[in-house]
């Protein structure tokens, strides 16, 4: 019997006027944090867009006008009432732990990483004047880097909010990560503003458990960029260098995922894939096994 997915649940909407963060600090440059700040930059001309990121990627992001304040020290962070964490994961969550000593006021903390689960359990942790929602903008591109953000990365695009606990019951989310923040007062609201923001951006905001997300994107998207992986070893050591010149689009198109850095991807998501349910993993076994049995068919043809 197949075990059926969750069901991810549209973000809330506000109603009245749309929120407006006066200033959003951007921890990381990349293509999700630069598309971010152009596309905040566009929206609220009146907002402060602050920057932080290493000295050179700075100098990139004020050339192309996508920030108001560049530093590379969080203290900039001062007066911000919007964090977002753009930078890996494993980053993030080290990041967490310096926002007591740099942000002074009350603030909604995001971040944009592909896995949840131990961002919020980490966010746990934070002072109450923090309200950490987890994010992940599902808005990738063939490109990395900021020289390839663009304000419309987001538009149509799914962006997923992994809220501490349910708001609707005061109580901690038994699915919620060990260690995770309750719920408490003011959550719905920053909430609220959070997916008015995110949907501003031009994306689709959804609400879904971190645990419930982390298995979610392990199997859509994860697994496959670690199958074609796999699969582009086999065919190099199969073929050879030369043998790969005689490929055609097929084989590119197949393994287009493959040029993923294999640290990021097998660090971020083996966890997942492999110290889920077992009843999962025999099933991902037999999928293999069965390929594996079809193409020494082909092969012994």
């Amino acid at each position: 019997m197949s075990t059926q997915l969750p069901v991810i649940q549209p973000g809330r909407p506000r109603e009245g006027q749309r929120p407006l963060f006066e200033k959003i600090g951007i921890v990381g440059l990349g293509l999700i944090g630069g598309s971010l700040a152009l596309k905040a930059r566009e929206l609220w001309p009146g907002a402060l867009v602050i920057g932080v990121d290493n000295k050179d990627v700075l100098e990139t992001a004020m050339r192309m006008h996508a920030i108001d304040v560049a530093a590379e020290d969080l203290i900039v962070l001062a007066e911000a009432d919007l964090v977002i964490l753009a930078a890996p994961v494993k980053q993030n969550i080290a990041l967490l732990a310096e926002l007591d000593d740099n942000v002074r006021q009350p603030a909604v903390v995001t971040d944009t990483g592909s896995t949840k689960r131990d961002i919020v359990a980490a966010a746990g942790l934070l002072p109450p004047r923090f309200t950490f929602i987890g994010g992940h903008p599902l808005a990738g591109a063939a490109h990395g880097g900021l020289e390839y953000a663009r304000p419309d990365l987001f538009a149509g695009r799914p962006w997923l909010l992994t809220p501490a606990s349910a708001p609707n019951d005061g109580a901690q989310d038994p699915k919620s990560p060990p260690g995770a923040r309750g719920y408490q007062p003011g959550d719905a609201a920053a909430l609220d503003k959070l997916t008015d923001f995110t949907r501003a951006l031009g994306a689709e905001p959804r609400l879904i458990d971190a645990v419930a997300h982390d298995r979610l994107l392990a199997f859509l998207s994860h697994l496959p960029q670690l199958t074609v992986s796999a699969l582009m070893h086999v065919v190099g050591d199969a073929v050879g260098r030369e043998g790969l010149t005689l490929s055609g689009r097929g084989l590119a198109d197949t393994t287009r995922l493959a040029s993923s850095p294999p640290d990021r991807v097998a660090g971020r998501h083996l966890p997942v894939l492999f110290h889920g349910p077992s009843n999962e993993q025999d099933r991902v076994v037999v999928h293999i096994d069965l390929r594996h049995n079809e193409g020494s068919d082909l092969l012994h043809a």
